[in-house]
């Protein structure tokens, strides 16, 4: 029998490895069952947060508790596989995204017995963003995305922030403040608090209602300025200089800027 078609059993692979090993393959592969698989997560991820939206809309029952619940359980599963996988657990362990996917995963299981903080779950969509494999996996499936990469990362980040901080408010003020209603509310007032056109129909009392806005003014404004730089820039390829090793060029460019290299870029509109 051929080594190809031995067993791992035979191959002196315990099952546990023979598992480990097929979770790196797919979180770490470079299969079309790697970048489907990664793209799954980050799909639910977003169908999870329109599930927040909608449901902020609901008195909170028992059928939405039982979901929350179950997305918790979802995500504690992955969690565990996603670290299973990883070569240097007590690495994984220093990452400010690992904390966010445990706050996410606690606040989903806590609604089994009351209200949960489930905006925490729009997290762990940053975290599948700003995966390198992801990235990677964007950059060579779309031409889109490689040449609107820096508008796009930009355009996401504002985004991540502004529900995040809209979650903040509605979880903070809808048991005491009658302005913020339903997740809309707390939307209009994280817009009109970040674009600093502050209408006053809705204000946040308090102490930390008012650090609260302050923070969604300096944080916000700022990620919306460095958007409208991406916006306003002239649009840069990336590809590595062979000599020089810059990585950002005029999508025109012929020579390498720093040193005048003789420049090959792809095409992305060639067929």
């Amino acid at each position: 029998m051929s080594d190809v078609s031995m067993s791992d059993a035979e191959q002196g692979v315990t099952p546990l490895r023979g598992w480990r090993r097929r979770l790196q393959d797919l979180y770490e592969g470079n299969t079309a069952q790697t970048r489907w698989f990664l793209y799954g997560l980050l799909a639910f991820d977003f169908f999870s947060l329109l599930f927040i939206i909608a449901t902020s809309f609901l008195p909170r029952s028992e059928l939405i508790r039982a979901l929350d619940l179950t997305c918790g359980v979802i995500f504690l599963i992955e969690f565990a596989a996603r670290f299973a996988a990883v070569h240097r657990p007590l690495r994984e362990l220093g990452r400010f995204t690992t904390w966010t996917d445990v706050a996410a995963i606690g606040s989903l299981l806590a609604s089994a017995s009351g209200e949960a903080a489930g905006f925490l779950r729009v997290l762990r969509t940053l975290r599948l963003l700003r995966t390198f494999r992801v990235v990677e996996h964007l950059r060579r499936d779309s031409a889109l995305f490689r040449r609107h990469q820096d508008v796009l990362s930009a355009l996401v980040n504002l985004s991540v922030f502004i529900f995040v901080m809209t979650g903040v408010v509605y979880e903070t003020q809808r048991h005491i403040n009658p302005q913020i209603a339903n997740y809309a509310d707390a939307l209009y007032f994280t817009v009109t608090a970040l674009t600093t056109t502050g209408f006053g129909d809705i204000t946040l009392p308090g102490t930390a209602g008012r650090l609260i806005t302050v923070m969604i003014m300096i944080f916000g404004v700022t990620l919306f300025l460095n958007l409208a730089r991406v916006l306003f820039s002239p649009v840069k390829v990336r590809f590595s200089c062979p000599d020089c090793g810059l990585r950002r060029h005029d999508s025109d460019a012929v020579h390498c800027k720093a040193c005048g290299k003789l420049l090959n870029i792809p095409d992305d509109g060639a067929v």
